[in-house]
């Protein structure tokens, strides 16, 4: 480059001031423009227009409008897209003579620039967008829509208008941003109950924009059963998109309308170069921004922590699992991009150069080019918020954990070394903070059962509201519910007919109650074993309900009687898990030791219990972890008559060791405050049994009448399958133990 007459550092800066001025120059109508009716108008417009006729129960028109304010807000977007890509190269041919011209002449190449790219976007835009569709949203409409509100609308709109399964459909695609909306979460279950709603309804409609977690999860759950390539391309995919996001967020920043640097609070004194700075640095912001953005998901309020990091994190080891070596050498080194002193990276770099051996050409790969452009442009985009920090008053929050210190200004650095420090101290505290169970349970109550025993407290499992009964069933008993098991099981039951959901070692087979009795009514199955099933959910409920004397009632929400197998000849090497470590009733992420309780998870279950069966198996041993989903703080054999129960909550993360040679059977319950969510079948085979005179004992009914009174939850969908890191989604599952 030639020599400037100016510090290239304001060489720089006035480059990226003048990229700024873009989009603001870019906001009036296109001359020769078409029809105004043609082209798309202020979508916040058509919100406050659709919720007018909402609140007019004019139903029809509300649903035609809140539906155009959310298409016309996608097609804004796409508008924009299409006009950064198209003015890409405008005015580029300005832009090289900056490297030839000397003297003052190089800033009127880059202003021939400036105004050429703004004149290609004011073009491109107006083409397809009004005037008053171009300006800016305010934040009320920001948020509206952030929160997906007008799916709420909508909701109700269809239901009004009998239109069921667009009722919901709009229905879960608001739950998902909103996953704490009782209301709306009871919507959905009745939903799922009417005649004519489908479950291709329950789809999350701004999924386009979620695809990147739709992967994250697919990737953490192919790792859960081992399956490494699988889980290799799904994690690329992953990055590929996050990428994608990223890219596509920054460029909205780019070509969106802006307030000007006066609205921002800027001088009015200031000349034209502060007020410049001010719009670049809000660019700037903005794109820095994307990190968050695309690393939250919906419904969250914080992002995730390094999430990019994350992923190449776990893609180097998953193609390295996968036998992809080279693969995993070259996605190592882009971590080390962001990390480059990380001791655990450069040791794993040095495991993989002793594995390739030789091949100096895999050894040599480098970090991907797109991770490359990612960091160098990031580090450059903060380099000049420093700036605008220490010499302009700019306030910047750094979106990434990963910002080393040399980019920060020396004068700014004491005060961000200190807010690190409170960061790790507050990761350091986190870590090491003692669970506590705000599940109302307190174990140490009665055993109201003679021959029942106390074999395990909390304090001899290491954990909180943990308790082992014994005696709670005969051998007698034990063998009827295993010949019932033998004869009526269905593979895969409550998985879609899957024989092995969770790992391809192991068959896995199921039955209800209610399916019990009506193989009874047909004389295959004995009727006596089929109550005996029901019988001895009851006969759980009433122990745990006294030992961890609750205060309110106690229902079943499910009672699940499952087998797993051990498939011979397929136990060689194996190192999986029967299933995964979870949290019965939220979302487990190991790595931020966060249980988000939300779907698909089994937010209403309260009470976890397993009664086992037989112990002539080996393996299937259950065990509890802290929340890293690692560290194991107790193991339970089983046996007959053996009653496992715990609290469904976040202390209580779980998982059962692989069952290696034999069948493991046991009944698997889980329990709810609120009697909404108790067993629908479960009450209609006490329902059937009444109808041919045999009496059913409900204590569960006559306890909440006696005084204490429950709300429960219906355990009909799934926690995820989760492996020692991240998580995943299981849509469907029962979570069997």
């Amino acid at each position: 480059m030639a020599q400037l007459s100016v510090p290239l550092s304001v060489y720089v800066a006035f480059h990226l001031v003048l990229r700024a001025s873009l989009h603001v120059a870019a906001v009036g109508p296109a001359a020769g423009s078409g029809n105004l009716l043609s082209l798309l108008q202020p979508y916040d417009r058509m919100y406050y227009s659709g919720v007018r006729a909402y609140f007019g129960e004019e139903w029809a028109k509300a649903a035609e409008l809140l539906e155009k304010s959310i298409l016309t807000k996608e097609s804004l977007l796409r508008v924009r897209r299409q006009c950064h890509e198209e003015c890409g190269a405008a005015g580029t041919q300005g832009l090289f003579k900056l490297d030839s011209e000397e003297g003052s002449l190089w800033d009127l190449w880059a202003l021939d620039w400036v105004q050429q790219r703004a004149e290609c976007l004011k073009f491109c835009v107006g083409r397809s967008v009004s005037p008053a569709g171009q300006l800016p949203v305010s934040t009320d409409i920001e948020y509206e829509f952030g929160t997906r509100n007008p799916y709420n609308f909508l909701q109700v709109t269809y239901y009004k208008l009998e239109k069921l399964q667009k009722a919901a459909s709009a229905a879960h695609t608001y739950f998902v941003a909103n996953p704490s909306h009782l209301e709306m979460r009871n919507n959905i279950e009745k939903y799922r109950r009417m005649e004519g709603v489908t479950e291709e309804a329950f789809q999350d409609r701004e999924i386009e924009n979620e695809r990147h977690w739709v992967l994250y999860d697919a990737a953490v759950q192919y790792e859960a059963s081992s399956d490494w390539r699988q889980a290799s391309d799904k994690w690329k995919a992953c990055v590929n998109e996050t990428l994608r996001q990223t890219e596509e967020c920054r460029l909205q920043c780019e070509v969106a309308s802006q307030r000007l640097p006066e609205d921002r609070g800027v001088n009015s004194a200031d000349g034209v170069f502060e007020k410049a700075a001010a719009l670049s640095l809000s660019l700037l912001s903005c794109r820095q921004s994307c990190v968050t953005q695309v690393a939250t998901r919906p419904g969250r309020i914080s992002a995730q922590e390094d999430y990019l990091p994350t992923q190449l994190e776990h893609l180097h080891i998953a193609q390295f699992k996968a036998g992809d070596i080279s693969g995993a050498v070259q996605t190592l080194r882009s971590l080390l991009l962001f990390y480059p002193t990380d001791k655990d990276s450069l040791d794993n770099l040095q495991l993989y150069y002793e594995t390739l051996g030789g091949d100096t050409e895999s050894q040599g790969s480098p970090p991907a080019q797109e991770i490359v452009r990612y960091v160098s442009r990031s580090l450059q985009e903060k380099k000049l918020l420093y700036f605008g920090m220490e010499n302009l008053d700019f306030s910047f929050t750094d979106p990434d954990l990963w910002t080393p210190e040399d980019v920060v200004p020396e004068s700014l650095r004491e005060a961000w070394r200190a807010e690190k420090e409170k960061i790790n101290e507050k990761i350091k505290e986190g870590s090491q903070e003692e669970e506590v169970d705000d599940s109302g349970f307190f174990a140490g109550g009665p055993v109201p059962q003679i021959g029942v025993t106390i074999t395990m407290d909390d304090k001899i499992l290491n954990g909180t509201n943990r308790v082992v009964l014994d005696g709670v069933m005969t051998e007698k008993e034990c063998d009827r519910i295993l010949q019932l098991a033998a004869s009526a099981a269905s593979a895969g039951d409550g998985y879609r007919g899957r024989r092995s959901p969770h790992t391809p070692h192991e068959t896995f087979e199921g039955l209800t109650v209610l399916r019990a009795l009506k193989l009874a009514q047909d004389s295959l199955v004995n009727q006596s074993d089929a109550r005996l099933l029901h019988e001895l959910g009851e006969r759980a409920r009433v122990l745990l309900h006294s030992y961890f004397r609750s205060p309110s009632g106690l229902y079943v929400s499910f009672t699940h009687l499952v087998c797993r197998s051990a498939i011979a000849g397929d136990q060689e090497g194996r190192l999986d898990l029967s299933h995964p470590v979870h949290v019965d009733n939220c979302l487990l992420e190991p790595e931020t030791k966060q249980c988000w309780k939300e779907p698909p998870a089994f937010i209403h279950r309260d009470l976890s219990a397993i009664l086992y069966l037989n112990d002539n198996f080996d393996g299937g041993q259950l065990f509890f972890t802290n929340r890293d989903a690692k560290t194991v703080t107790a193991q339970v054999k089983p046996s007959c008559g053996r009653l496992l129960g715990f609290s469904s909550g976040p202390v209580n993360p779980h998982g059962v060791t692989a069952v290696t040679s034999g069948r493991r059977c046991s009944l698997a319950l889980w329990f709810t405050k609120e009697k909404l969510y108790r067993d629908r079948e479960r009450e209609e085979a006490e329902a059937l049994w009444e109808a041919e005179g045999q009496s059913v004992v409900k204590k569960d009914e006559e306890e909440a009448k006696g005084g204490s009174t429950t709300a429960t939850r219906n355990a009909r969908s799934q926690a995820p399958k989760e492996r020692s890191r991240g998580r995943g989604r299981g849509p469907g599952a029962k979570d069997e133990l």
